[in-house]
């Protein structure tokens, strides 16, 4: 493509010869032919008033000579005359007439070049008559009348250029007909060359200008079709405002909104048409009218008020500028703007998906800080409380890991509904994330209020929900902080929550608790006992003790379960129980787990015989795919055969029950170690496990060993079906936590294969365990209390009895449901079986048996068990007690 050619060279390249420019020529350019039929019809506008200012201009010059008795001139005057009106008739003809103006514009241009010679010629005989007149007032008005003829008729030919100049040639004619070749002629010849050039001159003119209109005739109609189809088919618009701020143009898609919401648009105040969103800007349309400043990309909507559904409002936004002209004159304002309803809607949207929750529709994390900080920074007055929820679901992964992430979905949006259900208006809810949840209360610092509206929403959660056809059972921790008392600022409040729901949590879940500092203290103590941790992994400030692990048949040791211990520098022996859970959390018990593991193999290689090593093996460590090659590693590294190790696995493993774990399963057994399933019995315990999992042993918790003994205990009945299944299954069976000499016989006749406990001796070191199994060849001797008895309750109580109709006052020590131990009466004698009554209660005596009496202590057995649960409503003045 050639770029266009500059308008002085287009009109160069474009103009004809003299004989074309002045149109008497055929020339085929429409914009030539259009500017010279524009040109005819102007002049055949006017040529009516011409002719009769001819027709006037004769029938003075007829009435003159009448007046004056110049007979003689009379058929000279009205040959001139005649000519003069029928060349005139002609023009008019050729100008007005429709079949006339069919012919084409140069044929047209002859004929009135040539009428205007000829109306020049007649109208100058007609001016030279005048002369032959008598010499007075007559003769000048007829002079002046033709004079005035000649100047109308010159005047109205003048838009055509050739046309004056056949004018002028008409004239100069005449006059050398009339007066002959001489000196009048030659300066009129002299003229009519300067004419020429005038005319030439003026017709080149006519030609760029009738050019320049074409092209910008043509730019418009350009520019008025671009604009219609921008307007038509874009998002923009125009706009223009008198210098009032009067509109009066604007494009017809917005004034059609306008008319919408309003009536017609024109001749009304831009400021009344339009109203601003007032978050765009502090300065309004007023001021920039008024002001007459520009303005730009101001958001704008219908001043009549919004349509009934407020989502169907129109935006747009407008720009304008001030019009002045060239001498400084302001003449109004003119502008542009386009659609900003659908970005608008774009930019809600991209808001709403940054402040809520994409799948429950909640606030998300950001919205929630955002309104728990205005909350915060409110300053309705000196005390401004506020209270925040911290939730969490209790068991949701299990139900994301059985049903799937689908269910898992269903159950949040369920969840989030009971949740709003639940708050109502009073707060807002939000989530956080995963099953954590949050709920801002504005307003509200009554222990008693939140309090109850935790449980309702604990108890509303823990309701079944059905999913999938399925019915599913959760439930809910929460963990509740008050402004200003527990944290002014969010950041603070969050965490205070955050640390109610961790004691929530640690309290057996499906609670609520409230923030007190004492949570601070222990968590700044975890924080502290985990950098000390830390520092004891790199330094290797651990070791081992191990627990015999004692065959139910032959009472000999046949392992040792390897347990880790910790002395702290400060703190002295901190127990597993506190710092293991700490360092699964900071990401230690991968590190401490693999020490043990390669510790305890390396020391039991020095164990003769086919002793074994139990080692614990975290959950998390289980998750690890190399755990099989770590194994493998410390192995190789102390030269004990696999099958002397065994494995420890938690239930902790099955919630994350996949392929995966079978494959780790096969991986380990393929190793040749030992696989115990450790406290069977507790957390979410499934036949499944034993059905699919290869272990070689189950390890019966110690919560069912303990008061197994007992009358009336259930707990036998527990470990005789779990020891049932193992042999069913080809299982071997420990008994955990056995501590009473009598309990052995016990595990013994229930089946159990194996013991550990105190029973059989405390975890001691290494170099302990040589001696062990030194002595007697390794055979274990029971210690401890022989016969099981109930649980005893220490406290410090006065109470009165009555012995034979004797009244006194004693100190009780420690009680059971069973009996009590007593202080301060002194019997003479053998008292065994003597009868007595005790005052536990007030104004309730007990009945019970002296077994035994000795330095002013005695042992008494209530002849009824006691429910030591009422003793709780005991006046606090009278017990002090504490749990042994």
């Amino acid at each position: 493509m050639h770029a266009p050619l500059p308008k002085a060279d287009r009109r160069q390249r474009s103009r004809p010869a003299a004989y074309g420019l002045f149109g008497l020529g055929e020339d085929d350019r429409e914009p030539v032919t259009a500017n010279q039929n524009a040109l005819l019809a102007q002049i055949g506008a006017i040529w009516p008033f011409t002719l009769a200012t001819q027709l006037v201009a004769c029938g003075m010059l007829v009435g003159a000579v009448l007046h004056e008795g110049l007979a003689a001139l009379m058929p000279l005057i009205g040959a001139y005359a005649g000519i003069v009106l029928l060349v005139s008739a002609v023009l008019l003809a050729t100008l007005r007439l429709p079949a006339m103006r069919r012919w084409p514009a140069h044929q047209r241009y002859r004929i009135v070049m040539a009428g205007s010679a000829g109306l020049a010629a007649g109208l100058f005989a007609l001016l030279w008559t005048t002369t032959r007149m008598p010499v007075g007032t007559v003769q000048l008005g007829s002079f002046v009348a033709i004079s005035g003829a000649i100047g109308v008729t010159a005047l109205s030919i003048h838009p055509i250029r050739v046309a004056t100049l056949g004018f002028g040639a008409g004239l100069v004619l005449m006059l050398a007909i009339l007066s002959g070749i001489g000196v009048a002629f030659g300066v009129a010849l002299l003229f009519l060359g300067c004419l020429a050039l005038v005319a030439h001159r003026l017709a080149r003119v006519d030609h760029d200008l009738a050019l320049d209109r074409v092209d910008e005739t043509s730019e418009g109609r350009l520019a008025v079709k671009m604009i219609a189809e921008f307007e038509g088919h874009g998002t923009g618009w125009f706009w223009e405002a008198d210098r009032h701020g009067r509109v009066t143009y604007i494009s017809a898609k917005v004034a059609g909104e306008l008319t919408h919401t309003g009536g017609n648009p024109a001749g009304l105040l831009l400021t009344d048409l339009f109203r601003m969103d007032s978050d765009s800007t502090e300065r309004t349309l007023a001021f920039h009218l008024s002001s007459r400043t520009s303005f730009s990309d101001y958001s704008v909507c219908a001043a009549f008020g919004p349509p009934v559904d407020a989502a169907a409002v129109r935006w747009w936004s407008i720009s304008g500028r001030p019009v002045v002209d060239e001498i400084g004159r302001f003449h109004g304002f003119i502008g542009s703007g386009s659609d900003l309803t659908e970005k608008r809607k774009s930019e809600a949207e991209i808001t709403r998906l940054a402040l809520f929750d994409g799948l429950t529709g909640l606030a998300n994390r950001q919205r929630m800080r955002i309104t728990l900080d205005k909350t915060l920074m409110q300053q309705a007055g000196p005390h401004r409380p506020t209270a925040l929820f911290l939730m969490d679901l209790d068991r949701f992964k299990a139900v994301n890991d059985t049903l799937g992430h689908q269910a898992g979905d269903a159950l949040l949006k369920q969840v989030a509904q009971r949740l709003q259900r639940g708050v109502g208006d009073t707060g807002l809810v939000g989530r956080l994330g995963g099953d954590e949840f949050q709920v801002v209360l504005p307003g509200i610092d009554s222990r008693e209020a939140l309090a109850t509206l935790a449980r309702d929403l604990i108890t509303a959660l823990s309701q079944p929900y059905f999913i999938g056809g399925a019915s599913v059972t959760i439930g809910c921790s929460v963990g509740i902080a008050v402004a200003p008392q527990q944290g002014e600022d969010s950041e603070t409040l969050v965490r205070n929550a955050d640390l109610a729901l961790y004691a929530a949590k640690g309290d057996g879940r499906g609670v609520h608790r409230f923030y007190s500092d004492d949570m601070l203290t222990g968590a700044r103590t975890r924080k502290q006992l985990e950098d000390d941790l830390r520092t004891a992994v790199s330094e290797g400030a651990f070791h081992l003790a191990y627990q015999p692990v004692v065959s139910t048949r032959s009472t000999r040791i046949v392992g040792y379960e390897a347990l880790i211990r910790w002395t702290h520098p400060t703190r002295g022996n901190v127990s597993p129980a506190d710092f293991i859970p700490i360092a699964e959390e900071c990401g230690l018990i991968e590190a401490i787990g693999e020490w043990v593991l390669r510790t305890a193999c390396i020391e039991a290689a020095r164990w003769l015989g086919d002793i074994r090593v139990a080692v614990n093996v975290s959950p998390i460590q289980f998750a690890n795919p190399v755990l099989p090659a770590l194994v493998t590693s410390a192995l190789a590294q102390s030269g004990i055969a696999p099958g002397r190790l065994e494995l420890e696995i938690t239930e902790g493993v099955f919630l994350d029950e996949t392929q995966s774990s079978d494959q780790m399963f096969k991986a380990l057994k393929g190793v040749g170690v030992r696989l115990a399933l450790d406290d069977f019995g507790t957390g979410y315990s499934s036949l499944g496990y034993l059905r699919n999992a290869p272990f070689d042993k189950i390890k019966i918790d110690q919560s069912f060993v303990k008061g197994a003994a007992q009358p009336g205990n259930r707990n036998a009945a527990i470990i005789k079906a779990i020891v049932t299944l193992a042999d069913t299954l080809g299982m071997e069976t420990t008994a955990e936590g056995v501590e009473i000499q009598d309990e052995i016989d016990l595990i013994r006749e229930l089946g159990c294969t194996h013991i550990q406990g105190y029973v059989y001796g405390r975890p001691a070191p290494a170099e302990e365990v040589l001696v062990q199994l030194g002595v007697q060849s390794g055979v274990a001797t029971p210690s401890g209390f022989k016969v099981s008895r109930s649980p005893r309750t220490k406290m410090l109580r006065s109470a009165r009895i009555a012995i034979d109709g004797t009244r006194g006052a004693v100190r009780i020590r420690n009680i059971s449901p069973k009996g009590a131990m007593i202080d301060g009466l002194e019997i003479e004698g053998d008292p065994a079986g003597l009868e007595m009554q005790i005052e536990l209660l007030e104004d309730e005596m007990i009945a019970a048996h002296i077994r035994w009496a000795k330095d002013g202590k005695a042992g008494i057995e209530f002849v009824e068990a006691f429910n030591l649960d009422r003793l709780t409503a005991a006046p606090v003045s009278r017990i002090v007690r504490r749990t042994a």
